[in-house]
């Protein structure tokens, strides 16, 4: 084995190789071409002795010696990057750099638009992204250096994910105003809708999978309750449409729901039960702790979504 050939170029390609298992996607993550990256994987199968990726249709899937070099390349790749993180300077205001955060469609709509406010005048040729993934799989891409930040509900972290809780959400039920079923009944905005009523309204529900049921189905069910789903959409912003343009009644939360009622001409009701509360949360890497800019962007979010933490 020739380790005097061996560079942090051939193990950069093979660790965005074990992250996306295709050389067009690995060289665009790491900013080579679709050539480069067959080029570099040919030197370190040379070096290594073994064949590392073989073809399996559409991806190129690991060999039991990749496997086992995938967590000691990703290792030594991430003290690399930490100890020269730590010594770089940040400078919002000169930094092209790019951070990919993690969030579904109600993290990316509450903090997004403000956040983009706030990063504009400071970092103008700094770029963010933000995607939606599982959350299961959240840590393991904070792992694999594929996004900066993870905003989520409150999760079990391990001991290297650092964390801080933002703000407490909570699901409350929309409809649209004047709502008839509502109106009869006399039931105002603000005031909590009675079990009864509740299930006797078709309703929209936010269903990542297509199931169709939700927190509160258990609690009616333990009142001899149910209520009838009429429509399940992946996304929060989808219920507020799908309420707007109809009479199903839908729930969202709460900070949600401030943020498009009066644009959509909703009203906003408490459910018939005492809503669960949820801890919004920003997760990161903590080899990133030091990091500056890793450490800016989590201010910004944090003064975004939990302004009293940053006020002095």
């Amino acid at each position: 084995m020739n380790f005097a050939s061996l560079d942090l170029n051939l193990l950069r390609v093979f660790d965005a190789m074990m992250a996306e298992l295709s050389t067009v996607r690995a060289g665009e993550r790491i900013g080579l071409s679709q050539p480069a990256v067959s080029s570099a994987l040919s030197r370190l199968r040379s070096i290594l002795g073994d064949e590392l990726f073989v073809r399996d249709g559409n991806r190129m899937m690991p060999t039991p010696r990749a496997l086992e070099l995938r967590e000691p390349v990703r290792r030594a790749l991430a003290d690399l990057e930490e100890a020269f993180a730590a010594a770089a300077a940040f400078d919002p205001s000169t930094s092209s750099r790019s951070f990919m955060l993690i969030g579904s469609d109600y993290f990316s709509t509450l903090l997004m638009p403000p956040l983009a406010a706030r990063v504009t005048k400071q970092a103008p040729h700094a770029t963010l992204q933000m995607i939606d993934h599982p959350s299961a799989e959240a840590f393991g891409i904070l792992s694999d250096g594929r996004a900066d930040i993870v905003i989520d509900r409150a999760l079990e972290t391990p001991e290297w994910i650092g964390s801080r809780k933002l703000l407490r959400s909570w699901l409350v039920c929309i409809a649209r105003q004047g709502h008839p079923f509502l109106a009869d009944r006399g039931i105002q905005p603000g005031e909590a809708i009675p079990a009864d009523a509740f299930c006797a309204i078709p309703q929209v529900l936010r269903s990542a999978d297509g199931s169709k049921t939700g927190t509160i189905d258990p609690a009616l069910a333990g009142m001899g309750l149910s209520r009838r789903v009429m429509l399940t959409v992946p996304h929060f912003q989808a219920v507020a449409l799908a309420v707007a343009a109809s009479d199903l009644l839908g729930s969202i939360p709460v900070h949600f729901a401030r943020l498009v009622a009066d644009r959509l001409g909703l009203d906003v009701f408490m459910p018939p039960m005492e809503p669960p509360m949820m801890d919004v949360t920003m997760y990161w890497h903590r080899r990133f702790d030091r990091d500056a800019g890793n450490a800016w962007l989590r201010e910004q979010i944090t003064a975004v979504l939990a302004p009293d933490r940053t006020a002095r």
